[in-house]
């Protein structure tokens, strides 16, 4: 990853491949923002108008690379684009500088060093450039020849390391809050590794295994139940899933607990590694990114290890689901009923709604602890995607309060996300002529009625909502702000907020 440095120099002094400057939307043409004085000063206060006449507007998104002039030692400025110029005495939001510096970072790619002197007003802003950087550089080239040789094939590296100007190295708070960046990014980074790993290289097994390593490592405690394990407990809903693959399945537990914790947070995450639909196949078109389908228990996990290197004072506990879902003689079939962790009876209707089978057992599974609050993520259903786009996320949740609650966590960190209704009307479409309730219920909303569906395994009294990441939890299309091509690690910073709310005592 990207090597953070903080540095008071000034910025045409310092040696670097390139220097970073935003540059706003003004009413009569691009601004160049606050912090890059002295890179304008070396263009002798004419640095605007040089980047009018070679297109720049100050949009978001967009990148401008010109010539230093002379005094500058860096031998290249590049020019993000901030989106529109903030009012007066107010200054650009944090999720404008993360996109920013994610733009530029990317556009460096190859480069070893560059300098950022985008416009800090806090630590926060600080933070969110940082973020901006650590995720904008990432690339996922285990599987390519240039992945171990950068040189080969003309194959260009990630931008190695990355200084930020501005800030104060010394004072606490920036201390704090790039540390923080640091901590976060890396493991969101490790989700997106997850999320893009091939799944003859990932199966339940293997990702059980990469959760033990880490929490050897961050003083986590993990607890693996196998097949074995899980037939023992009775975990219908994790072994009906997983019985087509001779991968097994496996259920993960992670505990994350605080000598000064008052709360506890329980984490869910669907974690079905390659999703074939079953014998509910999935039709052609619509197989080759569910490698993707992960990206839930990916996100769980990337919240915990984060809570335990900040240190947070809260118990966090993850549960990730983890399955395979193939067709195969032994695989579960369309009319099959399954008896769940919680005693309750499922009637599976359609193989490929598989999601919410795994996940009603972890759920009850984390709702035996008794924790404060239960938040499960999952790339649930196609029906989320149809209604919010690819790239929100739909929050649902059995307690009106908490669900604004994770709302607004979401919003602060930069993840668009909406609050979407449980109708209760819908509820009647699951009931089942054979088992307690069916895995399917009305074709329309049927993101919300898996949000019901869900629900039913959640212990009573405990405020929980349900993250549906379908759409942003993996990009097909191009790269755009810090989002990469691939997986994206959707969630994890919600999580992490989460967490650090509910040990200050300030969620809901």
């Amino acid at each position: 990853m990207t090597a953070l440095t903080l540095s008071t120099s000034a910025a045409p002094g310092l040696r670097a491949d390139a220097i970073v400057i935003g540059v706003a939307k003004g009413a009569k043409g691009p601004v160049v923002a606050p912090g890059a004085e002295a890179v304008d000063k070396a263009y002798d206060g004419r640095l605007a108008g040089v980047l009018e006449t070679l297109g720049a507007s100050g949009a978001e998104g967009e990148v401008t690379k010109l010539p230093a002039p002379s005094g500058v030692k860096a031998p290249l400025v590049v020019a993000v684009g901030l989106g529109a110029e903030p009012e007066k005495d107010s200054s650009f939001a944090p999720e404008a500088l993360r996109k920013a510096a994610g733009v530029a970072a990317r556009a460096l790619t190859g480069s070893k060093k560059a300098a950022f002197v985008l416009p800090l007003g806090d630590a926060a802003d600080l933070g969110a450039v940082a973020e901006g950087v650590l995720l904008g550089a990432y690339s996922f080239d285990a599987y390519k020849e240039h992945g171990k040789d950068p040189k080969a094939k003309n194959g260009k590296a990630p931008l190695a390391e990355a200084t930020l100007l501005g800030g104060k190295p010394r004072d606490a708070a920036y201390k704090a809050a790039l540390a923080r960046a640091v901590a976060v990014c890396e493991e969101l980074n490790r989700a997106r590794d997850l999320i893009n790993m091939p799944p003859n290289d990932l199966n339940p097994e293997a990702f059980a295994a990469v959760v033990q390593a880490a929490g050897k490592e961050h003083g986590i405690k993990v607890q693996v139940l196998d097949v074995k394990a899980l037939e023992k407990g009775g975990y219908g809903g994790i072994l009906g899933v997983g019985a087509g693959s001779a991968s097994g399945p496996r259920l993960v537990k992670l505990s994350y607990t605080s000598s000064k914790a008052k709360k506890h947070l329980a984490l869910v995450g669907k974690g079905i590694t390659y999703d074939s639909g079953g014998i509910s196949l999935k039709p052609a078109g619509h197989n080759e990114t569910m490698k993707c389908d992960m990206s839930g228990a990916a996100a769980v996990f990337a919240a915990v290890v984060s809570a335990a290197r900040l240190g947070l004072e809260v118990n966090v506990t993850g549960w990730l689901a983890l399955a395979e879902n193939m067709p195969s003689g032994s695989a579960t079939r369309p009319g099959d009923v399954l008896r769940m962790y919680s005693g309750k009876t499922v009637e599976v209707l359609n193989t490929d709604a598989e999601g919410r089978l795994v996940l009603a057992d972890a759920l009850w599974a984390a709702s035996a602890e008794k924790p404060d609050a239960i938040v499960d993520v999952a790339t649930l259903t196609g029906a989320m995607m149809l209604a919010l786009g690819s790239r929100t996320f739909g929050i649902m949740a059995n307690d009106d309060a908490f669900r604004t609650a994770v709302h607004e966590a979401a919003e602060e960190v930069g993840e668009p996300a909406w609050p979407m209704p449980l109708p209760e009307h819908l509820r009647k479409g699951m009931d089942s002529p054979t088992a307690d309730i069916a895995n399917m219920g009305e074709r329309m909303g049927g993101g919300l009625v898996a949000g019901l569906f869900l629900r039913e395994f959640v212990g009573e009294g405990i405020p929980w909502a349900h993250l549906d990441i379908a759409g942003p939890a993996f990009n097909d299309g191009g790269p755009f702000g810090y989002t990469p091509k691939g997986g994206t690690g959707s969630a994890v910073r919600t999580l992490v907020r989460l967490a650090e709310l509910t040990a200050s005592g300030d969620l809901g």
